[in-house]
């Protein structure tokens, strides 16, 4: 079934194309043409999840590999294993909610006209392409090409269809990742230069031999800027809080819910099982600045006002989480960060759901202004804002525990040649940061749905339909895998042990 992932990336590709070729003829019916065209997408990741053969989880399944460029020795060399299956299928999985978000629930406001829904269309499904692209690439090239089609759609996406800022928060969100972009490649690079080769299986499977520990400490810390600004780390996170403020709802979901995955997925993939001598000299450095993130991120949403902003910046704190579980190099601490990113997904796309429900409610995402009191107003819609807030603070039985708890308890033992006194502070700070995330979300809380209801919706409707079923998948997969975590577990593991059998 090595057709699978090809068709994975045609569906919306081809989707995307047509929209060029037949703009005309396909107008009328262009409210459910991305919905159809992204459904079919999440049936075909749901094939993927129910043929992928869970006996060997640690091994690419449905390759495809043939030449791509065969001058330049270039492969088209994609598959799919333990580490990607899952992102592969929340991409598809919020593509599909975002679409519907639009078709039913813009459509009858009639703003889908008004909001030039053609080239909307079109931007999400290439920024679905670059997307799942990215998490079936097996080449090094490829893995960069897919990386980079991302950046065109999503700052069209901020750009034309965001806020009042969205101009400046589009340039500033491109120019970061170009940046960061132009790194990694001279990383990656350097590794075809010292190995001969892009593919990343056999790049795995060599341990990083033939390459020096200091050719891998550059590689690694090359291709790490890269992924640190998409993930993002701190300091290289500022580019973030503007693109989320600015960037439409459905631009917020998947930015939030995909793209940030996209570097962390790069450590797990390309950056520890190929470079680990680099791994394991620049782990220290890797963990400094996830700790700082957290607690950064957690600081900096106490002091926010506008929702939107503060969800942001409580992904920063998230991802520091993420960092930190590949910083420790183990099972554990990497499993941790594996299923964090997952469940940061499920639970921030739920979030900026949320923000953008009450955004088109009150017209303003400003909690000062909001005034509280929304479970009295709109108890449904402040009910599912609770039980988001609360699975994004790690409560235990929902989603957001388990990556976390992993991610420090990795970091108590650490991998061998790693000085287990600094990550037992790691440990520390990081608890610290997850008081604090505890704290802001409570006081959030407490600014939003809690107090006397302001008049601002005494005409508004709770939740709407085509918003239930948005929501719905997410909440129920943040329960199934927050009381279920071994059927993700289950799937990483193996591969995990995999990618750590690099580690000198």
């Amino acid at each position: 079934m090595g057709w699978l992932p090809v068709a994975l990336l045609a569906v919306p590709l081809l989707g995307a194309l047509g929209l060029v070729v037949l703009p005309h003829v396909l107008r009328p019916v262009l409210r459910a043409y991305g919905l159809v065209l992204s459904g079919v997408t999440l049936a075909l990741a749901a094939l993927l999840v129910a043929a992928f053969d869970y006996g060997r989880p640690a091994s690419p399944q449905f390759e495809l590999d043939v030449p791509w460029i065969p001058g330049l020795g270039l492969r088209l060399h994609l598959g799919i294993d333990g580490v990607s299956l899952p992102l592969v299928a929340l991409t598809a999985l919020l593509t599909f909610l975002c679409f519907g978000y639009l078709s039913w629930g813009r459509a009858r406001a009639g703003e889908f006209q008004r909001a030039r829904p053609r080239a909307l269309v079109f931007t999400l499904l290439v920024l679905e392409v670059g997307m799942i692209g990215t998490f079936l690439a097996l080449d090094l090239l490829l893995f960069f090409v897919f990386f980079e089609i991302v950046l065109v759609p999503m700052y069209f996406l901020i750009g034309i269809w965001g806020g009042e800022g969205r101009r400046a928060a589009s340039i500033k969100f491109i120019l970061y990742t170009l940046l960061g972009s132009v790194v990694m490649l001279l990383g990656l690079l350097l590794v075809w230069a010292q190995t001969g080769t892009l593919d990343i299986e056999a790049l795995a499977a060599a341990h990083g031999s033939g390459m020096a520990r200091s050719v891998q400490i550059i590689a690694f810390v090359a291709i790490g800027i890269g992924l640190a600004v998409k993930t993002p780390m701190w300091p290289l996170h500022t580019w973030l809080p503007d693109a989320h403020t600015e960037a439409p709802t459905t631009g917020s979901v998947l930015l939030a819910g995909v793209l940030l995955k996209m570097g962390t997925y790069g450590f797990a993939r390309i950056a520890i099982p190929v470079l680990p001598e680099g791994a394991l000299a620049v782990a220290p450095w890797l963990g400094a600045f996830a700790v700082v993130g957290i607690v950064y991120g957690a600081l900096a949403c106490l002091a926010q006002r506008d929702l939107k902003r503060m969800i942001a910046y409580s992904s920063v704190g998230h991802m520091g989480f993420v960092l930190l579980g590949f910083a420790t190099l183990t099972p554990t601490g990497i499993n941790g960060a594996l299923f964090a990113n997952v469940a940061h997904g499920l639970i921030t796309g739920l979030l900026f759901f949320l923000a953008g429900a009450i955004k088109d409610r009150y017209h303003t995402a400003d909690m000062t202004v909001l005034g509280g009191g929304l479970l009295a107003t709109l108890p449904r819609l402040g009910s599912v804002l609770t039980f988001a807030a609360i699975a994004s603070l790690g409560l235990p039985g929902l989603a957001g525990f388990w990556g976390e708890m992993l991610a420090l308890l990795g970091a108590f033992q650490p991998a061998d040649g790693l000085p287990r006194g600094l990550f037992l502070t790691y440990m520390v700070i990081g608890g610290l940061g997850a008081v604090l995330t505890a704290a802001y979300f409570l006081v959030m809380l407490s600014r939003v749905t809690h107090g006397r209801p302001p008049p601002l919706l005494a005409e508004q409707r709770d939740v709407r339909p085509y918003e239930l079923l948005a929501w719905t998948p997410l909440v129920a997969l943040i329960l199934l895998f927050g009381l279920w975590p071994g059927l993700l577990l289950s799937l990483t593991t193996p591969a995990v042990h995999t990618l750590l059998g690099a580690l000198p």
